[in-house]
């Protein structure tokens, strides 16, 4: 949820005062909590652009063997746009985020081209309630992923900006994407993705524990037409929390060992 900011349904406004960690048992010596439990999604809400949050008709995220799935074997008419969004079902201020991520297989057909072997982690999102049915993605700070793709020289933990504005070094980022330096690893290679969100509000991007990406000042963007739905009257852009989603843009992906650690 945003500070300030109306998201919709009474229900979901309760659930920004559990402090993001309701019904998630902490590690008695390290803090971290699990946000997955390896069996089922209890807790997470997909919403995929087409549909209102919480259906997913063609099974995009499911569990195997340990793991959240993205998959479109039942996508039989092809990707035709529907993007989706795995979200967790309570915001989070700040925190340290951690998973391991691989892609697998080919993408789906008709996924537009700058999808392939690209996936990412989305945070300060707005709530999948909060989105319109066709929206493709939500408001948010995405930490970009990504795996080799033939001879680009692509790399990951790079940080996009769905409807919102970003700062780095002082300045205010002005590209969609800022990539980091990063090499994306081979399709089918677990990586580690960790990003720490300081109670200052400053974003540390990791991969394998080495630093990807920092930038700070996450705020909406009022040119966004999805992000100026959600600018409180008051026209504060700030965000001082969010919510944090798994994507699925085209590309079989998996996802493993999801946990948090709140400040």
């Amino acid at each position: 949820m945003f500070r300030g900011t109306i998201i919709g349904a009474a229900a979901v406004i309760g659930l920004a005062f559990l402090g993001g960690c309701a019904g998630v048992r902490p590690d008695a010596q390290t803090g971290w909590r699990p946000l997955f439990d390896g069996r089922t999604l209890d807790g997470w809400t997909p919403k995929i652009a087409g549909y209102p949050a919480g259906e997913d008709p063609l099974n995009t995220f499911r569990v195997r063997d340990g793991v959240i799935v993205v998959g479109y074997e039942s996508y039989q008419d092809g990707f035709k746009g529907r993007f989706g969004h795995l979200f967790y079902k309570t915001p989070f201020k700040s925190f340290r985020f951690s998973t391991k991520y691989r892609f697998v297989g080919e993408p789906a057909q008709g996924t537009p081209k700058y999808a392939f072997y690209n996936s990412g982690v989305m945070i300060f999102a707005q709530s999948p309630q909060s989105m319109s049915l066709q929206q493709a993605f939500p408001a948010s700070a995405e930490a970009q992923i990504l795996a080799q793709y033939g001879d680009q020289k692509w790399t990951t933990g790079n940080v996009c900006t769905p409807g919102v504005d970003i700062s780095m070094d002082g300045a205010l980022v002005k590209a969609h994407c800022t990539n980091s330096k990063i090499p994306a690893s081979p399709n089918g290679v677990w990586v580690e993705l960790e990003i720490d969100v300081s109670p200052t509000g400053v974003v540390t991007q990791k991969i394998n524990g080495e630093t990807a990406l920092v930038y700070d000042k996450v705020q909406l963007d009022p040119k966004d037409v999805a992000a100026r739905r959600l600018v409180p009257a008051d026209g504060t852009l700030a965000l001082a929390e969010g919510y944090i989603a798994l994507q699925a843009e085209g590309q079989p992906v998996e996802f493993k060992d999801v946990r948090i650690r709140p400040y």
